[in-house]
Order: C-alpha cells, then structure tokens, then sequence
C-alpha cells in the first residue's frame, strides 16, 4: 500500500515529456507541410508560372477572326450587282466529337450529308483540332445545328457573295470562291480594292465553345471598300434581253455584244451568250463563265472596212468623193483571186463601196497605200493590243507586223481575214470613230469627268468616215438597212465572216457582226454585236447582228434621253454628210 504514490509520482513526471513530444511531432509536421504549400506557392507563382499560364490559357483563351465584310460592287446609279451577306459555317473538334461517337448519326442528318462519310472524315483527322464540315450555311439553319448540343460543334462567322442579277451582269462580274476571294472577272480585277482585312480579337471560351469574355483587340478589321462600275443595270438588262432572244431565234452557238459610252470610253453594258448564274456553284463551269466580249478572238470580216478606209482618207489621196472602179467584180494579180464581190457595180465612191460592201472596192484601195500606213492606223485604233480596262484574261488579238505582209494578205485583211480581234477591241475602235479621232482609254468603273484621250486620226478624217458608214445604214442596197433607228442617224458596218478551221475555213458556219454608232451627228453610243454560228438560215451581219444593234442601241438612247437628230418621216436616200466645213446633204443614187 505504501508503494503507489511513488508510482504515481511516475507517471504523472513521464506524461508532460510524452505529450511535449507529440505536441513537437505535430509542429514539425505543420511546418513542414506549410513550408511545402509555401514552396509549392513560390514554384507555381515563380518557376511554373509561363508554362501553367499558357496551358491554362490553351484551355480557355482563343484568337477570333474578326471576318472583313467584302465591299458592294454598284451600277453607276447605286443599284447593287455584288453583295456579301452573314453566313455560318459549321466546324468540330474531331478529338472532341470522338468522345460522343453516338452523336454523329443527328449531326449528319442536320447536316444532310452521309452518315458513313462524315464519321470516316471525323476518325481519320483525329489529330486535328480544326475540321470544316459546312461552309456558308444560312444563320437560321446553323443555328439549329448547334442547338443539338453536341460536344466538339462549333460555328464561325464567315460571309458569301450575292448577285442580285444573276446572270444577267455575271460574266462582267466574276464570282469569288467559299472564302470570299475574287477568282474571275472584276471581281477578280478588283480583289485588292474590294477584299478587306480581317481583324483578330483575344477571347475567353467556356468548354461549348461560347465567348464568355473579349480580352483585348490583336488587330482591328478593315472593311472591303465599294466598286461603282460603268455599267448602267437597264442597258445591260436591255442587252441580256435582245441578245438571248436572237440567240435562241437564229439557233446559234454564241454570242456577244458590248455598248460604251462615246464622250467617255465607259463600258455601259457587256453580255455573252450561253451565260451563267454565279449565285449556283454547279454553273461556274470554264465553258461558261468566261467572258467572251475579252477572252474570244475572230477574224471581223467586213466590219474591218472601216478602218483601211480610215488609213485611205488619212493618206490624203482619198476622200468622199473618189471614185473606185470594181470592174469586171473580181481582181486579180496574175493568176490569183484576190477579191470578188457578189454583184458588178463598177465604178463607185468609197461610201458606195462600204454601204454595198465591195470586196474588191477594198482589195484596191488597200493595194495602193503603203503597208505601213494601214499598219499604224490600225494599230493606232488598238488592235493588236489589249486595251486599257484592265479586265483578267483580257485577249489582244492578232495583227502581224506590216513587214509579213503580201498583197495577197493586204486584199484579205482589207476585208476582215487575216487579222483577229475581240468584240471588246472592236467597240473600243468604233468609240474612237464617234469621238471623231479621239481614243479614250475603256473603263470598266464610272468616270466623272471625260479623260482628255489621244488623238489617233484627225477629226475631219474621222467626220468623213462617219458620214460614209451612214450610207451603210440608209444607202439603196445597204447591208446595214435593219440596223437603222427611228429618230435616230446611225452610222456602222456589217461584217460576215466565215470561220477558220483546220486547213482554211469553213463554207457552212460563219460570224455575224454589226459595229456601229448613233446617233451619227453626235455620237453617244458605241455598240458592236457578234453572233457566233447562226444556223436558222441567216448568216450575214445585216440580217442577224444589225437587228440586234438596233434594238439594244435604240432603247439605250431613250434610256439616256439622247435627243433624235433625225426626222421620222425623212426620206432614206438623203445622207447628211460631215465634211471639214460642216454638214451637207447628198442623194445618193
């Protein structure tokens, strides 16, 4: 009994150390963990900071395209011809979307594509985290799209060209692809000035894909600024109309016309026939889409004419009242057949041998001026050379150099064989004879003021012409009488031409051409009208393009309100002819 207080006294000395010593333990162990939260803090704040920063920044921060809205291409009045409008495009995540492989099947059938083909495209890109599977889907229907929820789907705002027209103004325009980017025509011409420059924009994502907030601007964006063309939307309406019907009424394979603006050099309206729609992907064909008017050369028969006899009278051994003989109506060097003409009409003024269309009035006198006279004049109205318009693919045509020239090629070319132009090259030759010798340069966008242009033949040279390519119209046996206007004076040249082919030409296909101006005291409008293989059972210029030059012409100067410089009711054989003087009046008989 006497021994428990001092076992007592024991344990009560023994417990104070054991519990100091868990109390240190602990401690040690608080420390040590608290160091280790410290060094963890420090190496996460100091040592890993830029590499956690960018994973976590891979997580939820994205660069957005800001998209540049392309600019509107305009009539010259304002009326829209090209337009970009808001479009979505749907892409996934294929790493995303291969975690809910289930969901494939409602995302093909809102996309109406394959369901095979689209999980084939999503497993074999796997190691890709960018993958467009539609592209310029209306908002409406992306929307849709994304409400199904499906993990990895996402939408990005992009834009696609509109074309109020549609064909009717589609081979001047072009068309641009699935990024907005020009690819034809002036669309394609002028890229840099319509295409804008797209921003970019630093944003924070949620796991959807949505922007939960914009952190800052990289680069702003830069709209596409607008186009106004030279073309007027009624005239070119009014083109489309009469060239397509008289494609379709002389069952030809193609055809084209181009009207410029005389007292500026504008392209007021350009149409081709077979046309397109570029608003239909399926259309943009090559067969289809190129532009005729400047792609396509033909040799221009005797609407050619015109111009040797420019070079004729410039040389100052001819004027309106040389006479030419075409006797026996057939010319001949020895034993070869230069020139024949269908009818004998022996001797003949110049403006007879245009308005009757003499083969041989031509053949003879080409022959009696210098080779390189006829090759300056010619070159000097542009052929041989592209013109200034700037459109792509534009074709400069064929003209040799005089130096390669026999008199065998002379007779030919002075009837429209052996030299080769685009009915571009030849509107722009006959904007020049309206100008009375002055060579504008061709624009394709609105010209406000008229640029000074170059003289290329002198005036009373070019008014002489003019009142020669009025017999053309009104003359007794002219082969241009269905191009003529009510109320209007035309001057302009037929041309029928057959077509080259393998080893010559062809006997049974043939182009059909008028090139003209109106009205002939002042000229306003230059037009030219190519029909390409008539085969309804016309074929010559007179009968097949003039009728079109007609109409289209003649409504485009009442659109304009050109005033009538002719008498309805004047008699067709009474010519007012321009001189150096001023105007006269001839009959001719």
């Amino acid at each position: 009994m006497k021994s428990r207080p001092l076992k007592s006294k024991a344990r009560a000395t023994s417990t104070p150390a054991s519990f100091r010593w868990r109390a240190y333990l602990l401690m040690g162990l608080l420390a040590c963990g608290a160091g280790g939260l410290i060094w963890r803090a420090v190496s996460l704040q100091l040592v890993d900071h830029s590499f956690l920063a960018k994973e976590g920044d891979a997580r939820v921060s994205r660069v957005a395209t800001i998209a540049a809205h392309r600019g509107t291409i305009t009539d010259r009045y304002g009326e829209p011809l090209a337009a970009s409008t808001p479009v979505d495009s749907i892409w996934v995540n294929p790493k995303e979307l291969a975690l809910a492989t289930d969901q494939i099947p409602r995302l093909a059938s809102a996309l109406k594509q394959d369901r095979q083909e689209l999980t084939r495209r999503i497993t074999s890109n796997l190691d890709r985290q960018f993958l467009y599977l539609a592209r310029g889907r209306q908002p409406s229907e992306a929307e849709q799209i994304k409400a199904l929820g499906i993990p990895g789907v996402y939408l990005s705002r992009e834009y696609r060209r509109y074309y109020p027209s549609g064909e009717v103004a589609g081979h001047i325009l072009g068309f641009t692809n699935v990024d907005d980017a020009g690819q034809e025509g002036l669309e394609l011409a002028f890229d840099h000035w319509l295409a804008g420059e797209d921003g970019a924009k630093r944003v924070i994502q949620d796991r959807y894909g949505r922007i939960v907030q914009d952190v800052e601007s990289i680069r702003p964006v830069r709209p596409g600024r607008d186009l106004v063309l030279s073309i007027d939307l009624r005239i070119q309406y009014l083109a489309y109309r009469e060239l397509k019907a008289a494609i379709r009424e002389q069952r030809a394979r193609a055809g084209s016309i181009v009207v410029m603006d005389v007292t500026t050099g504008e392209v007021l309206a350009m149409v081709n026939q077979p046309s397109y729609n570029p608003n239909d992907r399926e259309q943009i064909l090559p067969a289809t889409y190129r532009n005729r008017a400047a792609t396509d050369i033909f040799e221009p028969g005797s609407s050619m004419k015109p111009f040797v006899v420019a070079a004729a009278i410039a040389s100052g051994k001819y004027d309106d009242r040389s006479i030419i003989d075409t006797s026996p109506g057939f010319y001949k060097v020895g034993a070869t057949l230069l020139a024949e003409d269908e009818h004998v009409l022996g001797p003949i003024n110049i403006a007879t041998v245009l308005a009757r269309s003499s083969n041989v009035g031509m053949a003879r006198l080409a022959l009696s001026l210098e080779p390189q006279l006829i090759w300056n004049t010619l070159t000097r109205f542009g052929f041989g050379q592209v013109t200034t318009s700037g459109y792509p693919g534009e074709s400069a045509g064929l003209l040799s150099n005089y130096s390669q020239w026999r008199p065998i090629g002379i007779a030919s070319m002075a009837r429209g064989y052996g030299i080769s132009v685009t009915p571009l090259q030849l509107a722009h030759a006959y904007t020049t004879v309206g100008t009375f010798g002055l060579a504008r340069p061709v624009s394709f966008l609105r010209v406000d003021t008229p640029p000074a242009g170059q003289r290329v033949l002198d005036d009373h040279v070019a008014r002489e012409l003019v009142g020669m390519l009025e017999s053309v119209v009104i003359a007794e046996g002219a082969t241009g009488k269905r191009a003529a206007i009510p109320g209007y004076r035309v001057s302009g040249k037929t041309g029928t031409a057959w077509k080259a082919s393998a080893g010559g030409y062809s006997t049974n296909k043939f182009m059909a051409v008028f090139g003209g101006v109106a009205p002939a005291t002042e000229p306003r409008l230059a037009a030219v009208v190519v029909i390409d293989e008539p085969t309804a059972g016309q074929h010559q210029g007179g009968e097949v393009a003039a009728p079109v030059f007609s109409a289209v012409v003649g409504g485009a100067l009442r659109l304009l309100a050109v005033a009538p410089d002719r008498s309805i009711s004047a008699p067709d054989d009474v010519v007012p002819v321009p001189t150096r003087s001023g105007v006269r009046t001839a009959a001719l008989k």
